[in-house]
Order: structure tokens, then sequence, then C-alpha cells
């Protein structure tokens, strides 16, 4: 799989041939995921668009040479006074936008999952003329509920700090990863990849994105983000959804002029949990499509 330096760090990214297509889809990966995930998404849809996926700085494949980049900014950041955070929204956006110049892929629409439909929409925000339009799975927010956030920042810290790497190892581990946060099981092969993923990890990565886009400014800057938008954006929600409920993308949908369109902006994924694009890649690919053509 190909890489390319963005801010200092090489990233893993994977892009399949233009074919002549009209529309490219940027693909961005969740919170301790990988862009691994999107790969039965992109197989349905690269017959008609050109697709690209690649790993967030610290995540999957592009955790590698971390250490020495933080060896060498952050001195700079503290002679010049400022307060640098690498794994901020902002900073992740910054580094998609740095991705599509280098590889001259704009304009695009992006799909993103999770955490990396945060980093979607403030890259639309901040690059909109690159942008097209956003695609949100199971993602929404806006409100902030600050003893759930406090459960949720806390249990995320646990699970970051004390990861063994023997678990692995430990016979039928990966069978409880195919059980998490989804309405059904999932194949073994993404069992085997969420721990992976969990695993491998960057610490400061897992621990500052979580920390960064969980706090009371930056919930709250999402929905002025999201009606700051003039492109188009729109929500698929997991109907079992318990990490991103149903109420809450709805509520940030509904910050977008889209919502009180006649159709809507928010598709509903009936006994879909939080991983949409494994448990119903088909369905995903069909109803991106399914937008792309109404803005063609």
């Amino acid at each position: 799989m190909p890489s390319i330096t963005l801010r200092g760090v090489p990233h893993s990214y994977s892009l399949t041939a233009p074919e002549g297509f009209s529309s490219t889809l940027v693909f961005i990966h969740g919170w301790l995921l990988s862009q691994q995930y999107w790969s039965p998404v992109i197989d349905q849809l690269k017959p008609c668009c050109q697709c690209l996926s690649y790993d967030l700085r610290g995540f999957g494949n592009s955790c590698q040479f971390l250490d020495q980049y933080q060896m060498g900014m952050l001195p700079l950041a503290q002679r010049l006074g400022a307060s640098y955070s690498p794994f901020s929204l902002a900073a992740y956006a910054r580094d998609l936008g740095e991705l599509l110049a280098q590889l001259e892929l704009k304009p695009v629409w992006l799909v993103g999952h999770s955490l990396g439909a945060s980093v979607a929409l403030w890259a639309a925000y901040c690059y909109p003329e690159w942008i097209k339009g956003v695609i949100c799975v199971n993602a929404g927010g806006g409100i902030y509920l600050r003893r759930e956030f406090e459960r949720f920042r806390a249990a995320g810290q646990q699970i970051v700090r004390f990861r063994p790497r023997w678990f692995q190892h430990f016979p039928g581990a990966d069978l409880a990863f195919t059980r998490m946060m989804v309405a059904r099981p999932l194949q073994r092969q993404w069992g085997r990849q969420r721990l992976l993923d969990l695993l491998q990890a960057h610490p400061e990565a897992a621990l500052g994105s979580l920390l960064e886009s969980t706090t009371e400014e930056e919930v709250h800057l999402l929905p002025r983000i999201v009606s700051g938008l003039s492109q188009p954006v729109y929500f698929l929600a997991g109907e079992q959804d318990r990490v991103m409920e149903l109420k809450f993308v709805r509520y940030l949908a509904s910050f977008h002029s889209l919502f009180e369109a006649d159709d809507g902006n928010v598709f509903e994924l009936a006994n879909c949990g939080h991983m949409a694009m494994v448990e119903y890649p088909a369905l995903v690919a069909e109803t991106i499509a399914a937008v792309l053509k109404q803005h063609s």
C-alpha cells in the first residue's frame, strides 16, 4: 500500500483508478479503526467512482514514525509560544487538505465514519472550494451532556492505556470484537481487524483525538460548522446504534438546510449498529451512489 507524507508524517493510502469518472470519493475512518473497513463499500463503488481511503495520523499504518515527527515539531511549537495539537479535528482536516492537494484530487465528496465524519465536516468548512459534499456515517452530536461525556472519556482513556499486547494471542479474543457496537455479529475477519487496530493505534493519537474532539467547546462547535456549510451534507444512521443514537444524528443534521427538504438529509438503516460500512456495505454503497446521482 503506498504512502504519502503529510505535514511530516507518512500516511498510508489507497486510490483506485480514475477511469474517467466525474466523482471522486474520499473515505475517512473512525476512532481506533483504519481505512480497511471501507474496502467492502469501495468494492461496490469503484466501478462508478474513483475512491480514496487513508489512515488518519496515528492510526492503522499511519502510526509509524509519529514519535520522530513529534520530537521535531513540539520543540518548535514551544519556541513559538504556541499550543499545538496534531490530533485535533482541525489538524486532521489540515492533513486531509494536504492529501487532496498533493494527489490533485479536488473537488471531491467526503464520506466519514464517526470521528471521521467530524473530520470531514471540518474539512468541508475549511476547504469549501475543494469539497463538493459530505456523507456522515454513524455520526451526529452537538449536545454536550457533561456526565455522559465524562464517562465516555474515562472509558476511552482506560481502553487506550491498558491494551495488553498479549490479548491478540488469547484464544477467541477476536470473537468479542465481532459483537461490539453492532446490531448483529460481524464476520470474524472484522473482529481480528478491530483488535489489531486497537492494539497498534499510537497512544498519543488515540488519547489526543478522543480528548480533543469531546470537549464542551468542540461539541458545541460542530453544529455551527454544519450550519455554515453551503455544500450538501447527508447522514446515514443505524437504528440500533448505541454509540451515536438516532436522536443525536437527527439533531446535528437539523442544522443543515437539507434537513427541511422534502426527502430530508438523514437515511435510517434498520437493524444496524455503529459499524454500518461493514454491517451493510451494499446498502451504504447504494445510498452513497444515490446521493451522488442526485447531485450530479
